[in-house]
Order: structure tokens, then sequence, then C-alpha cells
């Protein structure tokens, strides 16, 4: 036996091991305790490391717990194997289909041939906490591309054998869990013990699946419905089916047989059918203000330009007023919890000012416009006199858009609010989803390396904050809005390849980013690449992104 020094957290852990490495499940062993969440997997150097990988002397080890997004991603789809092993356990020929997040879990359909019950429900939970006791080990195998596909294709599913051929590597993970096998393209645990929170919550056609919360893992997360955000899922379900694409291989399929120019006007054409259905709304209403709120890199500014002209042709004009320029001064600014300028805080804007101003246009005076400079932290009058028409809509964009805080001071009836965002409409296949997170980073890197000149790098590492800002500013007021809008197109991770690629390819070994850049290489190897932009229109919300529009 050879005793094997290790650090985690900056701790000495001595190992006893038969040779010279140890398993990260051993080192994690006794250690759990000292983490907030449950520890799903391990950094070691800048290398992402399952559980079951092993560590030499000396390594330094940071486990990652499902507090962080890589560990919330691999609980999930854990759980989520676990789910479908004990459906079909349950039901025969049961079709399960992951659809899409919902209140922070993940909504699954379910056929079994009639209309699921609560029974149901309380088997399936029941069935997956034995599966849990159990502590059914999880296998990885590893095959090559062709003996992957003839496997699925013995077990009935073609779309695992399609959506393999695509990979990079001519290997390819599969996992085999109490006699059930499965391909996943993330990372997964040792066994189905380290499960310990989940709910199992039913849900119009089928269930939301909830795992711990950030706050107490032993608790699961309290399932919220939201039907404004539903309701736009089931639109662009309905929109996949009219497009005739439900997963990658769908996608690919009509790219390979050049097809996508058709895809690509009729994606355009609903959403702009979409933004003119709004548009018809806001007059119907007589709304002069309209508020449009979206997370990072959802189109809001090309959906804000073409929401202009579709008002225009309903007869109303419209004026722009950024909630930027209401910022308080920067000695009025309140501070985050690392003592920086909180500018994505709704206190950072002068409400009362803001609310007058407004109030004074819709009432028909004139107001003096202001800036604020972002160099001396001071407000500017800029002595331009704004008065509002009329037939004119006011339209503020902002991430307090659909905060009531924002405009408390503002009637009601004359506000409008929108929530934008870029919501994937397809899926690898049944099982692995492709999360509306992942969509918008890879926006982000394209459009900062186009027009900001940052590197992935940049834009990786300042994505945590970015995405802490969504949910304690944007998320929480999502219900709130009139109408939401979704801004992805079913074929744009494919056009985002050819420029995303290069991009995070480019991300150092040496780097903390670069664990998320392969994460992001390894699941973009599925989309082929769409290389003829000539279809997409100069008014299109990609164009934002990769370049080419008018509209900005």
């Amino acid at each position: 036996m050879t005793l094997i020094k290790v650090s985690v957290e900056g701790k000495i852990r001595e190992i006893m091991s038969e040779n010279e490495e140890v398993r990260l499940e051993d080192v994690l062993r006794n250690s759990e305790d000292i983490y907030k969440g449950y520890p799903m997997a391990a950094k070691v150097g800048n290398k992402l490391m399952s559980l079951n990988e092993t560590v030499k002397e000396d390594d330094k080890v940071e486990f990652i717990d499902t507090c962080t997004e890589d560990g919330k991603r691999i609980y999930s789809r854990v759980l989520s194997f676990v789910f479908v092993i004990a459906c079909r356990k349950l039901y025969e020929n049961v079709v399960l289909s992951a659809q899409h997040s919902l209140s922070d879990g993940i909504y699954y359909t379910i056929d079994i041939g009639r209309k699921l019950n609560k029974n149901d429900i309380k088997a399936i939970k029941t069935k997956m906490s034995k599966i849990i006791e159990k502590n059914c080990e999880i296998k990885e195998k590893e095959l090559s591309k062709g003996e992957a596909r003839s496997l699925f294709r013995v077990l009935g599913q073609e779309e695992k054998a399609e959506i393999i051929e695509k990979r990079d590597s001519d290997k390819a993970k599969i996992y085999e869990c109490d006699g059930y096998i499965s391909h996943f393209y993330g990372m997964m645990l040792p066994s189905t013990g380290y499960i310990k929170t989940f709910d199992v919550i039913g849900y119009k056609e089928g269930v939301v699946l909830m795992g711990p919360s950030d706050d107490n893992r032993e608790t699961a997360e309290q399932f919220s419905d939201q039907p404004k955000l539903s309701q736009i899922y089931n639109e662009y379900e309905s929109w996949s089916d009219t497009l005739g694409v439900k997963n990658v291989n769908d996608l690919n399929n009509i790219i390979n047989d050049g097809e996508y120019g058709e895809l690509i006007r009729t994606v355009e054409a609903l959403q702009e059918k979409k933004i003119s259905q709004i548009a018809d709304i806001i007059k119907e209403r007589g709304s002069r203000v309209v508020l449009i709120a979206a997370p990072s890199s959802s189109g809001k500014t090309s959906f804000a330009h073409r929401l202009s002209i579709q008002l225009k042709v309903s007869g109303l004009t419209s004026k722009a007023i950024g909630i930027d320029d209401y910022f308080v001064d920067r000695e009025h600014t309140p501070l985050d919890e690392d003592g920086k300028h909180d500018y994505e805080s709704v206190n950072a804007v002068d409400i009362v000012k803001f609310n007058k101003d407004i109030n004074m246009l819709l009432n028909g005076e004139e107001i003096e416009g202001i800036k604020f400079d972002f160099l001396t932290g001071k407000r500017v009058y800029t002595g331009e006199k704004i008065s509002l028409k009329k037939d004119q809509v006011l339209i503020i964009e902002g991430i307090h858009g659909l905060n009531p805080e924002l405009t408390k001071y503002i009637d009601r009836e004359k506000k409008f609010r929108i929530y934008i965002s870029a919501l994937t409409q397809i899926n690898l296949d049944s099982l692995n989803r492709i999360p509306t997170t992942d969509l918008r980073l890879i926006r982000r890197i394209v459009r900062d390396s186009n027009f900001r000149g940052y590197s992935a790098s940049d834009t990786i590492k300042n994505w945590k904050s970015v995405r802490r800002g969504e949910k304690k500013n944007i998320f929480p007021y999502q219900e709130e809005a009139d109408v939401m809008f979704n801004s992805a197109c079913v074929y744009e991770l494919s056009v985002l390849k050819k420029y995303a690629y290069p991009l995070l390819k480019a991300v150092g070994e040496d780097t903390d980013e670069h664990i998320e850049a392969v994460r992001l290489i390894s699941f973009m190897q599925y989309f082929d690449s769409l290389e003829d932009t000539a279809d997409i229109p100069p008014t299109a919300i990609i164009r934002e992104f990769i370049g080419g529009s008018r509209i900005l």
C-alpha cells in the first residue's frame, strides 16, 4: 500500500492506495460536508475530472458542487438517467422527451398511452428512490463510433446512433446502469447513490424534475409555475413541428440536403409575424410605454428596432429612452457583495427622476435630455429638448424593464412589458437537451469577438457575473411580462459554429476558462456547420452577433 498526499482546497489529505494513484471518489470520502452543495466532479489543474478518474501525489484538487453550473449539469444529467430507468421499468413502450427548463427544473413529457395521474407520479418517485438506494453503478464504456451506432440501432434508438456519427472523436462513451444503456454528451457520476435530493412534480403532459436547492442541498428546489414561459415554449414547439426540426439530426439533414434556405426564410417569417402581432397588441391597448427586458445576448437591440418598424406599420412612431442615462451619481451607487459599484441594481437608477420625466412626456410636457458620463460618474444635461407626440410610443430597454419598482409611479394601463430570451427549440436527442444559457453564451462569445475586441476567455470569465445579475434582476420578474418573445432561431447554432469554434479552441489550456471552452466545443461538434449565410436577411436577430445587420 502507498500513502498518497493530495491537496484538497489547500489542505493536505492522506489516502492509502494500492498504486501511485487514487480515485477522486476516495479523495472525496469524508470531505463532502465542507461543501454547501453536493460534490459532483473535481477541478484538477485546468481540467474537469469525473469522480471515477484518478489523481497522483501532490495534485491539487478543487471539488465542484451543485451550487456551480457544472455541478448542476452533472447532477441533473444523472437524475434524468435515474428518471428514465424508473419510467422504463414501470411502463412498457414509454416515450420520454426532455422539453425545456422550467422553474429551475427540467420538464419531461411522458407518453404511456394514457393520461398521467397522481398515482403514476408517486410510483415514479418511489421507483427512482429505490434505484438511488441500491446505489447502482453507472458503468462507463468507450466504444468506437461504429460499435456505438450499431448498439443503439439494435436498441431501437436511431436518433442516438445518428448523433454519435457527428462526433469529432472516433470514440463514443456510453453509460450502463441497472440494465439500461444510454449516451450523454456530458460527465456522469460513479453511481446512483450520489443523487440525494430530488422531487418529481406532475405538470401538463409530464413532470418537472427538481434537484437540490442552492440554499439547502437537503431540500429540493421549490417548483413555481411559470405559465407564460411555458406557453412560449409550447408556441415554439409548434413552430418546430412546422419547420420539421425536432432535434439536431433533423437540422443536419436539412443542411446536408441543401434545403436550409427555405428553413431560414420560414424562421424569419415566423419571427416577423410574431413581432407584428406584438405591435398590433400595443396599438389595440393604447399603450404608451413599452418596457423591454432580456438576459444577455437575447437580441434585445435588434428586436427593439424591428418592433419600432412594425409599430410604424401600425401607424405609430417610437422614441427610445435609455435607463442607463438615469443612473444616480457614482457616489450614491449601491455596492455589491465585493464592494464594487453595482450598476445592475435597480437602486443604481434615479427612480424618482425617471418616473417624473416619463410622466411629463406622457402628459405632453417637454423635458431636457440627460446622459450619464461614465468617466466622471456624473449626470450631464445635454440641453436637448425632448417631447412625445400623441402617436408616439416610448421604447425603454434595460434589465429592470419588468421590475415594478422601476416604473412604480407610471399608470399601469399605459405600460406594456416584453420579455425576450433565446429559448432553444431543438435538442440533441430526446434525452439530451440544449440549455438556453449555452446558446446565449455562444452568441456573446461571437459578438464580443466581432464587435468588442474581447477573446472567448474574456467573455467566459465575465459570464458568471453576468449570470448572477440575470438571476437577481431579470428572471424573478419574467412572469410580469405582458408578452414573451423567443429570439432563438432553430438554425443559428449551425451558423455560429464556424465563428465560435476557432475562438473556443484559442482558449489556453493554462487558463481557468479552458474547462468551459472544452465543454462548449464538445457540445457544438454535433452540429454541421452552415457556411452559407446569404439567405439570412440583414434584419435577422442573429446578424447582431455575426455581423451584417442593417438595423443597428
